[in-house]
């Protein structure tokens, strides 16, 4: 089906619809917030007002999972912040996740991984930016040099218990560290890299489908904008789209647990985003980016 670039009737609703952790029901084309204060973390900073427009935007058109983190900052500019002035209060069918286990200073270096107690601090500051009396979703975020997190992701479970917390995931995550989570409390969703240029976890993702896990994946582009590659040019002219609406297509088509989150500070570039919620690839389609490489692929 051909697409247009522009998208206000086409809402995120097109994507259809899934339910993390079984009662929280969403779109799957959702919005990250990572890129609303800023490019990367050294900046440079974006324009606050022009975030707002883009959250207000976003739900305009039918989003209603959004992704974010205390740590999405730069200098007094926050993702929270940005999400509390923008939509609060609150639809009643909005899903706010957010993340802890790093932390930033205020100069925007990293902390070390938080432990039980700051992971504790973490979620109550989530809780006051937003402006909530509990958190829809949580992930213990680890870094590549974490071990096993059993006790820290204890911590959340109890905050679960508590009913600041209404469902809990795990991000960054090896299947170890999935597993050992599912010993101590139920997961509803993993938040892991994944796009056509990197498949890593594609048995992760078979995994978290069989067990009805939302897979929610960050930088669907890669991490460096949509690659400009053969495959994805050829389906994109067939469609009538942009490379960047088949990745994300192609992510929704890959597993019905799929969530896409992709992040934007461009009003322009949030409506192509929502538009691919609509795009239907076919088996040819797949067939042609299954493998898809940056090495291997023609330019």
């Amino acid at each position: 089906m051909a697409l247009t670039q522009h998208t206000d009737d086409v809402p995120a609703a097109a994507a259809g619809q899934y339910r993390i952790g079984g009662d929280l029901s969403v779109h799957r084309m959702g919005f990250g917030a990572m890129r609303l204060p800023a490019a990367t973390w050294d900046g440079p900073a974006h324009d606050p007002a022009r975030g707002i427009e883009v959250l207000r935007r976003a739900v305009g058109l039918g989003v209603n999972h959004i992704d974010t983190a205390a740590f999405y900052f730069h200098g007094d500019i926050a993702a929270n912040d940005l999400i509390r002035k923008a939509l609060h209060p609150y639809a009643d069918d909005l899903v706010i996740a957010t993340k802890v286990g790093p932390g930033r200073f205020p100069d925007g270096s990293w902390m070390n991984p938080a432990d039980p107690a700051e992971l504790r601090a973490a979620v109550h500051r989530n809780l006051r930016e937003l402006g909530r009396d509990h958190l829809d979703l949580v992930y213990l975020r680890f870094l590549r040099t974490d071990g096993p997190g059993g006790d820290r992701f204890a911590t959340l479970a109890a905050l679960r218990e508590e009913g600041l917390i209404r469902h809990l995931g795990v991000s960054s995550a090896t299947p170890e560290q999935l597993a050992e989570a599912q010993e101590i409390a139920p997961v509803a969703a993993v938040q892991n890299r994944f796009s056509p240029l990197t498949r890593e976890h594609d048995d992760l993702v078979e995994r978290c489908a069989a067990q009805d896990v939302a897979y929610v994946p960050y930088f669907p582009f890669g991490g460096a904008g949509a690659p400009d590659l053969g495959a994805l040019r050829r389906v994109a002219d067939r469609h009538g789209a942009t490379p960047a609406q088949v990745t994300l297509a192609w992510l929704l088509a890959v597993s019905p647990s799929m969530l896409a989150i992709p992040g934007t500070s461009s009003p322009d570039h949030l409506a192509e985003n929502v538009t691919a919620a609509a795009l239907r690839l076919d088996a040819a389609d797949i067939t042609e980016l299954t493998g898809l490489t940056g090495a291997a692929e023609e330019a």
